[in-house]
């Protein structure tokens, strides 16, 4: 397809709405799912270092 101008590339032959709508929530997601993912790895090691210091194992958890 061929496009003469920024708009009509953006208007994708009317499609754009659903186009560019598509990438967005895409974006959208994958953004939140980093996120997401950053938190809980965060959240494991936290547990990770609070069972080691009740194991006694306070070497391990200043780490």
């Amino acid at each position: 397809m061929h496009w003469s101008s920024l708009t009509d590339f953006l208007a994708m032959g009317g499609h754009g709405l659903f186009v560019w709508g598509s990438f967005g929530v895409t974006a959208a997601v994958l953004a939140w799912e980093l996120i997401s993912l950053a938190q809980r790895r965060r959240r494991a090691l936290a547990a990770v270092r609070q069972w080691r210091v009740l194991q006694g194992d306070e070497h391990d958890a200043a780490r």
